[in-house]
């Protein structure tokens, strides 16, 4: 799976919107602080919009802020709504023929694919805007075999033999 440079430009201006404190933004500042190309933004807002993630204020002070509580939207739910569901391997949908993989079956490989999606979902499911923008958390697999997200001194503190908390 790859991350779009549409999801990478558009989570950067969330960013942006979750450190105004509910403030309204407009597009062209939050392009312009976050290096994204304002005709770029521009589409970028409106599908934010339409996945319901931010609201559109008009008007000469207008711009947009946040339509989802920061605290509760996981990365997961935004990449998912700017580039579809995650997915590492065609195998379900059988790529261009979109039935079943003729060869899901017999194939070694599809709980492979399958297991690589699940943990990637997990890993974007364990971290929410507000705990990565704020509180600069990020998705480490624990002991438990659960991500847990972790501020870098608790990461460099994992890293270093003390275990992740659960």
């Amino acid at each position: 799976m790859e991350i779009s440079r549409k999801t990478d430009y558009a989570i950067r201006m969330l960013a942006e919107l979750v450190r105004s404190n509910d403030a309204v933004v407009s597009v062209r500042y939050a392009a312009e602080k976050n290096d994204v190309p304002y005709s770029f933004a521009r589409s970028i807002q409106h599908d934010l919009v339409q996945a319901g993630i931010v609201s559109s204020v008009r008007g000469s002070r207008g711009g947009m802020r946040l339509a989802v509580n920061p605290r509760e939207t996981t990365l997961r739910s935004i990449v998912e709504a700017i580039q579809g569901p995650i997915c590492v391997a065609e195998c379900d949908t059988g790529g261009q023929t979109e039935g079943e993989c003729p060869f899901k079956r017999n194939c070694a490989f599809n709980t492979v694919w399958y297991e690589a999606e699940r943990l990637l979902r997990d890993y974007f499911e364990a971290v929410t805007l507000y705990q990565v923008v704020i509180e600069g958390r990020c998705p480490v697999l624990s002991q438990g075999r659960n991500f847990v997200a972790l501020t870098r001194d608790e990461r460099d503190a994992l890293a270093e033999g003390a275990p992740a908390e659960e």
